[in-house]
């Protein structure tokens, strides 16, 4: 049952610059059919610079689309000629350039074309709301707020509402169930404020670190090492993140502060600094112009260095002492050894992160309704692991604000102005601190809100957690070192991996096992879900080969898995993920090996064959046996962020889980006259070339799930979505699927064709001879073996061919040293 009163059929998007454009890509990736509208051009078909920027979305790396097919759901359109079109539009989101004059003056122009039903949302980054709905009749003001999508738009989670005085309560709580469940973004409500919550609390930390460097000497190649990873920040830390959002936009965001804000005690820090502002002179403006704080020469990065004026290889490094205190996994420790260190990188960071606790601190009651919502905008959108506010707390509350205390009195904080006193309260609590299992601690109230009570949320049984929030995940039916089986008060049964990455070894397929005969028993269904992404890197062999300890160091494998980026954009890397066999190979135990196999096979096929339905939830990576697992579930239901393949010959194997078994079985379903070969020809493709999805929809097309497995936007949806398929399969009268008894094959001529194939690449030195003696693996084995074309054979025939080749594959030295060369090295090796 919906719980939305309106539907949104048909959406218009303002402008056709990076936002725009992407924006209006995110809708049709949530199948809703966009209007993208640009300035008309002067000669020449008038809409061209809104087709020109839909063609430069097939084109852009992360991929706004979900498949590049879907751009041709965007319909190019103009001001001059199509306003008309808007009429139609449920929704309309603007997103020209950050300026109040030429925002108002298209609102005065489109207004008189918007539906009596139409919403009407800004994406401006930080423009007063309240100034931008004057410009439209009161009327309309009723059905107009600012919507802030953060870059890119298909992947950053947070999406920020921001109401007028007249926005209408009922549209804004009907517009936010849309952005949760179909767009599947964080909806933070935001006041109108200057920049908002995010941008104002993640540019002040930018400021606050820009300052810090400056004064404990720091270069920026070394801060970005120190405000990464290090501190539960992203990759690209703080100066690279400037060059990928644009020194230009950075400086625009600062400039907004300043005018806006002249009141604020941190004032004097809203200035764009003199080294930002000459880069911008240059037109160095970061990533997109080539070069800005970095460049890329060939393909080395160099930084810029601020004393001589030139670029160089960074040549910084981290002092080990504050890199080993930075490693403690105790925070309480960790910020009590960053407090105390007299070391200049230690103190900076405690700096940086005092400055932004005592920012937080004094801003929240003016830029959020509470503590929570303020540390989920800068999580969702700067991807940090921690709010300030949760950083805070798990470093120990009181200990923290005494320090922060303390420094304020000393004159070393960037401003004098006490901590409000809601701080020393929150610190009497039980548990000190803003965030707790009732709620979150709200100024207003000066106490704790609970999250929303919308019915949209009731999709999410486990929403993102704070620190301080129970995580409980339903009751225990039963528990081993591998997985856990458990459910949530109704009749479907869930199923979550414990390994790291999520991996498959024996000790999962035996409790996958008995976690099915238990399902068959005493339940309805059963739904494989993790409690965290991603659903499954794929088979982890090197445990088949020892015995289990209670507490392992970590392995080659492990180490390696830290680095899976979400993209996934090496599947030649993906596969080594998948597959650590260095340790059985070294130990020369392939008869264990093949036993696992056999193994994940049968598994598989009673995931195929029980009494009961099976759903696989998929979000995250699922290559290799997650990917075959979730194959051979009645049902996948996937999240759009889904990175589906059979990754297996990128470190030369194949799949032998079934995986190759279950392409075979589909082109052999979809096979005109029982010729399976040209069904097939796309198959054998997608896994000689190791072809990783990175999407849900391009898993769909390239039939790694079916036209029937359902996508969903929300991740924190996914469980619900999954839980009610594997009902409805339940309450249909379920009954397994019949085993096939005749599968017709291409046989020796279907092998003869895919290897003559093969040949030509050979000769044409586009593979070597190891990728030949893979690729002639996966013809025999997806053709059925030797045997006349249209012989018919069953499942186990392929089962058998599938581990045949495996074994033989792994036995080869070349493939031994592919999987060792790219565990050792994070590379390739074509050999």
């Amino acid at each position: 049952m919906s719980n939305y009163r309106f539907i949104v059929r048909k959406a218009a998007v303002l402008g056709a610059g990076v936002m725009g454009a992407q924006i209006a890509a995110h809708l049709v990736n949530a199948n809703i059919e966009t209007l993208l509208f640009e300035l008309p051009t002067e000669s020449g078909d008038p809409s061209a610079l809104a087709t020109k920027a839909i063609e430069k979305l097939k084109k852009l790396e992360p991929a706004p689309l979900s498949v590049i097919s879907k751009a041709a759901c965007i319909q190019s359109a103009n001001y001059d000629q199509h306003l008309g079109l808007l009429t139609d539009c449920d929704l309309v989101i603007e997103a020209i350039a950050e300026r109040m004059d030429l925002k108002t003056d298209l609102y005065t122009k489109v207004a008189p074309h918007l539906g009596p039903h139409t919403i009407f949302a800004s994406n401006t980054s930080g423009l007063s709301i309240n100034q931008l709905a004057q410009a439209f009749p009161e009327e309309l003001r009723h059905h107009f707020c600012g919507i802030h999508f953060f870059n890119p738009p298909r992947y950053m989670h947070l999406v920020e509402m921001i109401p007028c005085k007249e926005s209408d309560a009922g549209i804004l709580d009907d517009l936010e169930a849309f952005l949760v469940t179909y767009l599947g973004k964080g909806v933070i409500r935001a006041k109108d404020t200057p920049n908002f919550i995010a941008n104002r609390v993640g540019v002040f930390s930018m400021l606050a670190i820009m300052h810090h460097a400056k004064e404990f000497g720091l270069g920026f190649d070394l801060v970005d090492k120190l405000t990464g990873p290090l501190i539960g920040r992203p990759k690209s830390a703080t100066f690279r993140t400037a060059d990928i959002v644009g020194l230009d936009i950075l400086a625009y965001v600062i400039n907004t502060m300043h005018k806006a804000l002249s009141d604020d005690p941190w004032h004097r820090y809203y200035i764009i600094p003199n080294w930002l502002q000459t880069l911008i002179d240059q037109s160095a403006l970061g990533q997109k112009s080539g070069k800005g704080i970095y460049r890329k020469v060939n393909k080395e990065i160099q930084v810029l260095d601020l004393a001589t004026n030139t670029y160089h290889l960074s040549e910084s490094t981290l002092d080990s002492d504050v890199e080993s205190l930075l490693k403690q996994k105790n925070p309480v420790e960790k910020f009590a050894a960053l407090r105390l260190s007299e070391h200049p990188q230690a103190q900076f960071l405690w700096a940086i992160h005092r400055d932004l606790l005592h920012y937080c601190a004094f801003h929240l009651s003016a830029i959020a309704d509470n503590a929570r919502d303020l540390d989920l905008a800068i999580r969702w959108g700067f991807g940090w692991n921690q709010g300030p506010f949760e950083i805070w707390q798990t470093a120990g509350w009181n200990q923290i604000t005494a320090w922060i205390n303390e420094d304020i009195a000393a004159g070393k904080s960037m401003s004098n102005i006490p901590l409000p006193a809601w701080v020393q309260e929150v610190g009497q609590n039980a548990a000190p601190g803003v965030h707790t299992t009732q709620g979150s601690y709200a100024p207003v109230i000066h106490g704790m809100q609970p999250r929303s009570t919308l019915p949209v949320y009731r999709r999410q049984a486990f929403p993102d957690r704070l620190a301080g929030e129970e995580k409980i995940y339903g009751e225990t039916i039963f528990e081993t070192n591998a997985i856990r089986m458990w459910h949530t008060g109704d009749e479907i049964a869930i199923v979550s991996f414990k390994s790291k990455m999520h991996t498959i070894d024996i000790e999962v397929l035996n409790g996958l096992q008995r976690a099915i005969e238990e399902a068959e028993r005493h339940w309805r269904a059963l739904v494989i879900w993790q409690t965290e992404p991603p659903f499954s890197a794929g088979a982890n062999l090197q445990k088949a080969t020892e015995k289990p300890k209670s507490e392992e160091p970590p392995s080659a494998f492990d180490q390696f898995v830290k680095k899976v980026k979400k993209t996934a954009q090496s599947t030649i890397l993906q596969a080594a993920r998948s597959l650590d066999l260095a340790d059985a190979l070294m130990a020369g135990k392939l008869a264990e090996v093949e036993t696992l196999i056999t193994r994940f096979q049968q598994l598989s096929q009673h995931l195929r064959y029980c009494m009961i339905p099976t759903v696989a939830a998929v979000d995250g990576l699922a290559l290799g046996g997650g990917c075959e697992f979730a194959m051979h579930c009645d049902r996948t239901v996937a999240t759009l962020e889904s990175y589906i393949g059979l990754v297996e010959a990128g470190v030369g194997l194949l799949p032998a889980g079934g995986g190759c078994k279950e392409l075979a079985l589909r082109a052999a379903r979809n096979a005109i006259d029982d010729d399976p070969f040209p069904q097939l020809k796309h198959y054998f493709q997608i896994v000689g070339m190791a072809q990783l999805a990175k999407s849900a929809e391009e898993a769909k097309k390239l039939g790694y799930l079916l036209p029937t497995d359902p996508i969903i936007m929300n991740r924190f949806e996914l469980l619900h979505a999954a839980k009610i398929q594997a009902l409805a399969l339940a309450e249909s009268g379920y009954r397994p699927p019949l085993m096939p008894r005749g599968i017709p094959v291409a046989g020796s001529t279907g092998i003869a064709t895919f290897k003559g194939t093969l040949v030509n690449m050979l000769e044409g030195h586009f593979i070597s001879e190891h990728d030949y003696l893979i690729g002639s693996q996966i013809a025999h084995v997806m053709c059925g073996g030797d045997l006349t074309p249209g012989s018919l054979v069953d499942e186990e025939w392929f089962l058998k061919l599938e581990r045949k080749a495996f074994i033989e594959l792994l036995a080869t030295e070349k493939t031994q040293a592919r999987i060792a060369h790219t565990l050792k090295t994070g590379k390739p090796l074509r050999n």
